[in-house]
């Protein structure tokens, strides 16, 4: 005959069947990774946005091409040059599903990186979202500094292939768009520090080219550069041609940050491959003694 559980045994076997059911339910709402599979990413056709390979980067035609994913805008309110404007932005497969932090892999330190840029290549700002308060909501501010037609190029990599991806939209900041004229420049000032893009003899489309970017302190007597990695890199480039129809996302070779450049004169390469003749500006973007700085640089890409 089984003998029969006294009170007390009955009372510890509903406690732990409650904690286990506490348990059950606590993992069950707990984040179980993306929901979106490599083929949300992917459409056929002629003229459809292929995957980044990073060790060969290219400039990517990112508005010619059909992306796997959208991209909309909006504003809390209307655009305007040198007033801080707050922006949500919509990311989501060409089906519809909402891109999350979950679909997202960390590239660079983060998970979204925004390239934007103003009609005339003068204002470039690099932004990273924050998560909004809806999948597929991501929020940030930028000031604008010029009127005129800006293009926000996202550049991000999904979990579910492990490869970067891009979209791009727009927006308007009323004004005039000045006209600006442009003559070739290998070095640039700022910050009481001088910058300077090296470059090959000859910068021709499709012939792949490396880059030499360094910085130093100005006159004869040198001292160092206060060269401190941002997103995981000692500098990052980034080349946009004149009719802004995409852009080239360019990382050092020198990938050990334990070993930083030559602190009196650092010196960083890069590799590019630009298909098409014309001319591009080149923004450099570095961390100096904990301030971010940037330094364009025009080029002419020959035929």
């Amino acid at each position: 005959m089984t003998p029969s559980l006294s009170r007390p045994q009955w009372r510890s076997i509903g406690l732990i069947t409650a904690a286990a059911l506490a348990l059950y339910v606590v993992v069950r709402l707990l984040p179980t990774g993306s929901n979106l599979n490599h083929m949300d990413f992917r459409m056929e056709g002629k003229g459809a946005l292929e995957f980044c390979d990073p060790a060969n980067p290219q400039f990517i035609p990112v508005v010619a091409v059909r992306s796997p994913v959208a991209l909309a805008l909006k504003s809390d309110r209307d655009p305007a040059v040198n007033q801080e404007i707050r922006f949500t932005l919509k990311l989501a497969t060409a089906s519809g599903k909402p891109i999350a932090p979950e679909d997202l892999l960390v590239a660079h330190t983060r998970k979204l990186h925004l390239l934007v840029v103003d009609p005339t290549l003068s204002d470039y700002q690099h932004v990273h979202p924050e998560p909004g308060r809806r999948a597929g909501e991501w929020v940030f501010a930028l000031t604008p500094s010029r009127p005129g037609t800006y293009r926000v190029f996202a550049d991000f990599t999904p979990a579910a292939t492990g490869r970067g991806l891009y979209a791009s939209a727009d927006f308007q900041v009323p004004g005039r768009v000045p006209t600006v004229a442009r003559s070739g420049n290998t070095t640039f000032q700022a910050g009481g520090f001088n910058f300077e893009l090296g470059l090959p003899p000859l910068l021709q489309a499709g012939v792949p080219a490396d880059l030499r970017f360094r910085i130093e302190s100005p006159g004869a007597v040198k001292t160092p550069v206060p060269l401190q990695p941002v997103m995981g890199a000692f500098a990052h480039l980034v080349a946009f041609d004149e009719e802004r129809t995409g852009f080239a996302h360019l990382h050092p070779n020198e990938t050990d940050l334990s070993r930083p450049p030559d602190s009196l004169r650092p010196e960083l390469t890069f590799k590019v491959t630009i298909p098409q003749p014309g001319r591009y500006v080149i923004w450099a973007q570095v961390n100096l003694g904990g301030v971010e700085m940037f330094a364009p640089f025009w080029v002419d890409v020959l035929p």
